[in-house]
């Protein structure tokens, strides 16, 4: 894997957390950068940790995952995406309570579940970023996943603060909310 395809994959990656930090945003009257920092930190931490718990897993058993690749990264990804739709048809109206460390924990889980099987498939597809070994790769993949999810996290509470104070009023007459 080279660095654009590692961009591309980092920037998938961080989009469950850029969506959950526009709600996270959304809810928030007034949003001051140490929120904005603070999902940033959650979320892109997660994200470069969850990749290299993944690689160290996936390198236990590099034999297996070798003769398995395919059909373990099929497998993951139709997991992942079934998931994916069965939470799009659900009708859960979780209000996420604000930024403390229990909500941002499992938020960041979470939204980092799918990084811990792209770390499995680093095993089979390695990173080469530079010249060195592959765990060195690695760290480096893990690290570039991490800051792009960060500031895709940063900026996604932003904009959800941003679209709140400016569209609430109509979305709740739209809704048949008062206030």
């Amino acid at each position: 894997m080279k660095i654009v395809e590692l961009l591309l994959l980092a920037i998938g990656l961080s989009m469950d957390a850029f969506a959950v930090s526009i709600c996270k945003g959304l809810e928030v009257k007034k949003i001051r950068i140490k929120e904005c920092i603070l999902c940033g930190l959650w979320f892109g931490g997660f994200q470069g940790l969850m990749p290299f718990i993944g690689y160290l897993l996936g390198s236990r058993f590099e034999v297996i995952i070798n003769k398995i690749a395919p059909w373990l990264a099929f497998m993951i990804l139709v997991i992942i995406g079934v998931n994916m739709i069965r939470e799009s048809l659900g009708n859960d109206d979780d209000e996420t309570p604000g930024f403390n460390v229990k909500t941002m924990f499992m938020l960041a889980v979470a939204t980092s579940i799918d990084a811990l099987a792209v770390g499995i498939t680093f095993v089979a597809v390695p990173v080469k970023l530079i010249n060195s070994s592959n765990i060195i790769n690695t760290v480096a993949a893990c690290l570039i996943i991490c800051v792009i999810t960060f500031v895709f996290s940063f900026a996604g509470v932003r904009i959800g603060n941003i679209f709140g104070a400016r569209y609430k009023a109509g979305a709740q007459a739209a809704g048949g909310h008062s206030q």
